[in-house]
């Protein structure tokens, strides 16, 4: 699922790109895609672009009138840009906004339906979408810390709970928490003070760096390699590949359709942490330390 970084990318350039034009034409292909109609998407017709803002992990597009476009798009959605005159990317666009010079398509890979488009009508319909996070890369050290500790959770559900922090999702989460050097299952309510301060240090450095990275690569040209899995990672999504610290073979935790990737021997002092699925499994013979794997 995109994330902060990546949805920030999206707005910057949607903004430098498209801010000030009219719509032609709002097309919306696939009706499931297409959660509120209040206004409806023929009233954005010829309406111009004011404002893009990230909400969370979300996009608004502000046009004329106040009317609102919200976009989330979940785990497979993506935005592509096509100037006038260029092919359609591949695969079927769920959406189409037409400006006079190209067409930004929102697609979705694969089967399941979960990337969502609401058309709302002034700022009290907007700020519904707006879940309570505290935005990370402006939080001072103190509020951030309060955040923090406001609920009794695990590091890693602290955060990516879009009601805790705005923006952090499975991938970040990960990167962040190797910065700090904190296991994910550390609960909130353990954490001194140093502790604190230096999640909040790598929650502020690790998503400022990505931004500066992704910029940089990108420069004038519109996202399309948008990834939860970089090579530049440090552990997301690099299960048994070297740590880059200590080279040891990072580890996993599954469950539902995510993991969580960590180094033992940075992270949790050489301990493993449960496998739902496996340590149920193998019970007694679970690997306890990762001087039993090596």
């Amino acid at each position: 699922m995109p994330e902060l970084p990546d949805v920030e990318l999206y707005r910057e350039r949607l903004e430098a790109m498209l801010l000030g034009a009219p719509l032609v034409r709002l097309e919306v292909a696939n009706p499931f895609l297409l959660r509120s109609v209040s206004p409806s998407p023929d009233a954005f017709r010829d309406l111009t672009l004011r404002r893009v803002r990230r909400i969370g992990k979300r996009l608004a597009l502000g046009f004329d009138s106040d009317a609102w476009a919200v976009i989330h798009l979940m785990i497979a959605g993506r935005l592509r840009w096509r100037a006038e005159g260029r092919k359609a990317p591949a695969g079927r666009a769920q959406a189409r906004f037409v400006f006079p010079g190209g067409t930004l398509h929102f697609t979705e890979a694969g089967s399941k339906r979960r990337a969502s488009l609401h058309l709302v009508q002034g700022e009290p319909a907007l700020a519904i979408f707006d879940r309570g996070g505290l935005e990370p890369l402006t939080a001072s050290p103190d509020t951030f810390a309060m955040r923090v500790r406001s609920a009794r959770h695990t590091l890693k559900r602290a955060l990516t709970d879009p009601k805790i922090f705005s923006g952090i999702g499975n991938a970040y989460s990960d990167e962040i928490l190797f910065r700090a050097r904190l296991s994910p299952l550390q609960l909130t309510t353990n954490l001194d003070d140093a502790e604190l301060r230096r999640l909040h240090e790598a929650t502020c450095a690790e998503l400022t760096s990505w931004l500066v990275r992704l910029r940089a690569a990108l420069g004038e040209g519109f996202p399309e390699e948008v990834t939860a899995f970089r090579p530049g990672m440090a552990v997301h999504g690099r299960f048994g590949e070297p740590c880059p610290e200590c080279g040891t073979p990072v580890q996993r935790i599954r469950y539902a359709e995510n993991e969580t990737n960590y180094c033992a021997r940075c992270q949790t002092g050489g301990r493993l942490l449960a496998d739902r699925g496996m340590s149920r499994l193998l019970k007694e013979d679970w690997p306890r330390s990762i001087d039993d794997v090596e």
